[in-house]
């Protein structure tokens, strides 16, 4: 019973921890260097800025342009403080040039354009990133650094605040593995794909009938069903990640997100009252093809070239594919096991399954009429 008590936990309690579904906090670093000149952009969202150092002048919660305006100093002297460059070994000055404003797929940014103060006539360049990470430890910057028709990747997080460039050996390698731990990152953080891919899981180790849920005597067809499952979510979601992410396809990202939530919704019902007649791989095949789209969202304001942006697909699907073997490997033997509660049938797949389908419902609301709800 104290098992049964953790998986409950598990797939129902997941829903108080503080972890944003919906709305990472991300920041988009560009530095170019021509002709021993380095000039930037970065853009930096105006959520994330108005948290840090309050942006909204007259607390009537509609942040205008005047009023970015009107910050302009506090917001250059913010990120000016949490970004520093390196030449070598010596600092290498940075000033503002201008302040616009565009439109990511999470909402608006400001957009800082940046200048060296001296040339740079370096072999190699060091980037110390702090910008919110004191604020949201899930916060990440994703760099683009261009040189001599090279482009290359780099993200920065709590762990990873600094980042080293040769500039004329390019670390491929490097950038592989963190774009696969941002995919592994990514998919541990995304609480709907995590409680999509758990509304798919909870019934697998059962076997529908016209009497309803009945159990799998052995592991083996339990394992299938979630390969076909995991197979299924990922052959889905790596096509519409692809599209996406070179540009080929695009959707809105509202309406993305709102899919996003009402396939949750529907696999959750599905445990309650089926009609896929135990075929969730075709579920998680039709709504993995949307979920793909939401994957892209965090890779495709990077603006990457076209190699790189390869380097940073593959390793991206990658790390979401780990990270999701990852919860099965934790979930599949311990549902097995308690297959046969009571705790299981009633608790577990029942009421876990109607928790998840009602945050899932607040979650398609909010993104649908861009209201706020819950605090993640």
């Amino acid at each position: 019973m104290l098992t049964s008590f953790w998986l409950i936990i598990l797939t129902v309690g997941l829903i108080t921890l503080p972890i944003q579904a919906h709305r990472p906090s991300d920041s988009y670093l560009t530095i170019t260097i021509t002709n021993s000149v380095l000039s930037g952009q970065w853009d930096l969202s105006v959520r994330d800025l108005e948290y840090a150092i309050g942006l909204d002048v007259n607390d009537d919660g509609d942040i205008t342009w005047g009023e970015l305006q009107e910050r302009q100093k506090a917001v250059e002297a913010y990120a000016l403080s949490r970004l520093e460059l390196r030449a070598g070994e010596s600092p290498l000055p940075l000033r503002v040039t201008d302040l616009l404003v565009d439109t990511h797929a999470d909402g608006a940014y400001a957009v800082l354009r940046l200048a060296a103060e001296e040339r740079f006539k370096a072999a190699a360049l060091e980037v110390n990133y702090g910008a919110f990470f004191d604020l949201d430890p899930q916060h990440r910057g994703l760099m683009r650094l261009e040189y001599q028709d090279e482009t290359r990747a780099a993200i920065f997080s709590p762990d990873q605040t600094t980042q080293h460039f040769e500039l004329s050996e390019p670390n491929r390698g490097k950038e592989l593995l963190a774009f696969i731990w941002e995919g592994i990152w990514h998919i541990w953080i995304g609480f709907d794909h995590i409680l999509f891919l758990l509304a798919l899981l909870l019934p697998a180790v059962l076997r529908y009938s016209p009497a309803g849920w009945e159990i799998v005597e052995r592991f083996s067809p339990a394992f299938i069903n979630v390969l076909k499952i995991v197979t299924a979510f990922t052959v889905a979601h790596s096509l519409t990640l692809s599209l996406a992410t070179l540009k080929i396809v695009h959707l809105n990202s509202r309406w993305v997100e709102s899919v996003i939530a009402a396939s949750v919704v529907l696999a959750a019902i599905n445990n309650i009252r089926p009609f896929s007649k135990g075929r969730a791989w075709v579920i998680a095949f039709v709504f993995g093809l949307i979920h793909g789209f939401g994957f892209a969202n965090v890779l495709g304001d990077l603006g990457l070239s076209q190699g790189a942006h390869i380097l940073s697909l593959v390793g991206f699907n990658v790390g979401v594919e780990l990270g999701q073997l990852a919860i099965v490997a934790v979930f599949l033997p311990l549902a097995f096991a308690l297959r046969r509660s009571w705790a299981y049938h009633r608790l577990t797949l029942r009421l876990g399954s109607a928790a998840i389908a009602m945050v899932a419902m607040v979650w398609m609301f909010e993104r649908m009429f861009d209201v706020t709800l819950l605090e993640f």
